[in-house]
């Protein structure tokens, strides 16, 4: 079962590792990206934040998109992690079962908008995010469980 699917561009890293899946009860973190899986520095650092106790997999979109359809993560509280709009738009397209997407950290790009803090979308993001939503998908804006649930408009 997806509980969370959060898009920053670090993917995890302590803010993400612990707070994030604390708060959502997550059993299974999954890194979805297409780069990482053929990382091994990435792959490493991305291990080493991982929190005691909870199952981390890495895989590129597609195989990301296969497993879940498939049923193999229907025993987790899975917690879905990517680096970018497009990957997040990838798997929502893809997966009915989300039904809601955190932008987390998004950085600065020639071209981007700084919508929030640390929030910086590129036009084809934003309408991304608008189509996603105008399909009833809540899109997000907080950093840490913490801060005030600000929706993307």
């Amino acid at each position: 079962m997806i509980v969370f699917l959060r898009v920053d561009h670090c993917l995890l890293h302590g803010q993400v590792a612990f707070s994030w899946t604390q708060y959502v009860g997550a059993d299974c973190i999954l890194i979805a990206n297409d780069s990482v899986p053929n990382d091994d520095l990435r792959k490493t650092t991305i291990k080493m934040a991982k929190p005691p106790a909870v199952k981390l997999v890495i895989k590129n979109i597609a195989d990301s998109i296969e497993a879940i359809k498939s049923g193999v993560t229907d025993k987790y509280k899975l917690f879905i992690v990517v680096e970018s709009v497009a990957d997040a738009y990838r798997l929502a397209r893809e997966l009915p079962d989300i039904k809601s997407i955190n932008l987390g950290g998004t950085k600065v790009r020639e071209g981007s908008q700084n919508i929030a803090k640390a929030i910086n979308l590129l036009a084809d993001e934003m309408t991304q995010l608008r189509e996603l939503a105008a399909g009833g998908v809540e899109i997000e804006i907080r950093l840490v469980p913490n801060d005030r649930k600000q929706l993307f408009a």
